[in-house]
């Protein structure tokens, strides 16, 4: 499955093969990979743009660093919370991108490997991210739930806060 979404000129591609373990996403934002990184590690800054639209968003934790762990809770507006968490490996970086699991509290155990990768293409940023799950039936409930739609709107809001932040801003 390969599907391209238009909602502004940064299209979301998204691409699950089938029989494959994995979710590829690629996505470019019209900020530099310093300001991506930081509007990724930023708690407070986290809390104003990951995922859908309409959603409360609660931040317990997180750390992202070597080790750190993170949980967020995600609430509609009928009262219902769904939480995620999981742990960062190595230091999330520019060069070296952010590496983390990640796991839906709703499917205990069910832990993914999560890699983004950040290209700098100058001034601009093409962000890169693969999802490994556990089996073939994992990764597809996670499409089957909606997956796709979090993850346009989660960057479409984050363009809106990319847009109100500053080189000086950026991690270094």
């Amino acid at each position: 499955m390969t599907s391209t979404t238009r909602p502004s000129t940064n299209p979301l591609t998204v691409t699950a093969e089938p029989g494959s373990h994995s979710i590829a996403m690629t996505r470019e934002f019209d900020a530099p990979p310093a300001l991506v990184l930081r509007a990724w590690t930023d708690p407070a800054l986290v809390a104003q743009w990951l995922g859908p639209r309409g959603y409360e968003m609660i931040v317990e934790t997180y750390d992202a660093e070597h080790g750190g762990c993170y949980r967020y809770i995600h609430r509609d507006d009928q009262g219902n919370a769904f939480a995620f968490r999981g742990v960062f490996h190595g230091t999330p970086s520019v060069e070296h991108g952010i590496v983390q699991t990640f796991e839906w509290e709703g499917a205990p155990g069910e832990v993914s490997l999560d890699r983004l990768r950040l290209e700098d293409l100058g001034g601009r940023t093409r962000l890169h991210a693969i999802s490994v799950f556990p089996s073939v039936a994992t990764r597809d409930a996670m499409i089957e739930h909606g997956m796709e739609h979090g993850v346009r709107e989660g960057y479409e809001r984050l363009d809106e806060v990319l847009a109100t932040l500053t080189d000086a801003e950026a991690v270094a």
